[in-house]
């Protein structure tokens, strides 16, 4: 195992920007996870990282060790690809060797790494099929069986269960939590799924346009995103966004910029009041499971507790909850509701807005105030 520096990291090509100062310390026995939209350079950085790209500008240290110029086989990593790259005429247990057996790596040092894996894995009884034979979860399996086998400084994931149906997504990435939890080894991984990132992650590196836009624990990527860019992408359905003003002439409250009236006053800590500015325009966001049925009972559990009432345009249940797309003013937001307290569409709902788990936003920076 081994530590992951990136300093300043730039990568171009010809006159486009890949990457643009990225800066990232990854502690060993970490797994961190490099999430965000396609074209974002979350799999260049990964290439990059792999000896697979080289750098425009910046620094690679594994370890101790500067890499910029070291041959991806001599970085002492592992890489788990998108295509599970398993040799089709080989069987399983050919592939999972042919590494060792081209290092000249003794047979029966071959035989018992074989078998540790094979166990691990659960693939005892697949070692003597071909790829052909095996379903798409077994074939990410051996893939992860290879990168096993080597025991590197470096686990590297490429998107390993972008070719998988849901379902199976779903069990292999509990597969590779409980395989992380075994071996503590470190670990990089990409992926366009933010459900993936939050569920594997103990810190997650969000992308935008080849630029970094948050590095931290997936709570507080989620309850403290740094822009409006991260709100939106973590966190599904998105994060609210709806324009306020700040008052705090007198009890600290949040005026929101609706369309009719003179707006709804929310109630609002002083203290984020006092940071952000009496009058200051803000953009409040607000998750999905922060306004929801209002029940008069929370009103002394919650001290930051406001209301609003919506009319409710579209109603979608999902099995453990119901989505509603509410209109607040001129924009429509989404409300989260359990099951057998939905609303029907057409209905004026009064709306708990959980005031304590707010963030704003600056409208001109993005930036989380």
């Amino acid at each position: 195992m081994a530590s992951l520096t990136i300093r300043n990291l730039n990568k171009t090509f010809g006159s486009v920007a890949v990457l643009k100062g990225i800066d990232l310390e990854v502690e060993t026995g970490e797994f961190v996870v490099l999430v965000g939209p396609s074209g974002c350079g979350k799999s260049t950085l990964l290439a990059m990282i792999a000896g697979l790209e080289s750098v425009s500008a910046g620094e690679i240290r594994i370890g101790e060790r500067i890499v910029n110029g070291v041959a991806p086989k001599d970085r002492d990593i592992a890489m788990v690809f998108q295509s599970y790259a398993l040799y089709p005429t080989m069987t399983v247990r050919a592939n999972i060797t042919f590494g060792m057996e081209s290092r000249g790596v003794p047979k029966q040092a071959q035989a018992e790494a074989l078998a540790r894996v094979a166990a691990l894995l659960q693939i005892q009884g697949l070692l003597d099929r071909k790829p052909s034979q095996l379903s798409g979860g077994q074939r990410q399996r051996v893939a992860m069986g290879r990168a096993l086998v080597r025991d590197p400084a470096l686990f590297l994931f490429d998107e390993p269960l972008s070719n998988l149906d849901a379902k199976l997504r779903v069990e292999m990435r509990t597969e590779i939590k409980k395989l992380y939890q075994r071996l503590g080894q470190t670990t990089i991984y990409v992926t366009h799924d933010q459900v993936e990132a939050m569920t594997l992650a103990s810190r997650i590196a969000v992308m935008h346009q080849g630029r970094l836009q948050q590095f931290a624990e997936p709570r507080t990527v989620y309850d403290r995103p740094a822009n409006m860019f991260v709100a939106g992408f973590i966190g599904s359905p998105p994060m609210n966004f709806l324009p306020a003003q700040i008052s705090a002439s007198g009890p600290a409250v949040l005026v929101l910029e609706e369309s009719e009236g003179q707006g709804t006053r929310l109630p609002l800590p002083d203290d984020v009041a006092q940071s952000a500015g009496d009058g200051r325009r803000v953009l409040l966001g607000i998750r999905p499971e922060n306004l929801t049925r209002y029940d008069h009972r929370w009103a002394d559990e919650k001290p930051y507790l406001g209301t609003i009432k919506a009319p409710v345009e579209v109603v979608e249940p999902t099995g453990a909850e119901t989505m509603a797309v509410v209109r607040i003013g001129s924009r429509e937001v989404i409300a989260r509701y359990e099951p057998d307290a939905a609303p029907a569409i057409g209905e004026t709902v009064t709306l708990a807005v959980d005031m304590a788990k707010a963030c704003l936003f600056d409208p001109a920076t993005e930036m989380l105030i």
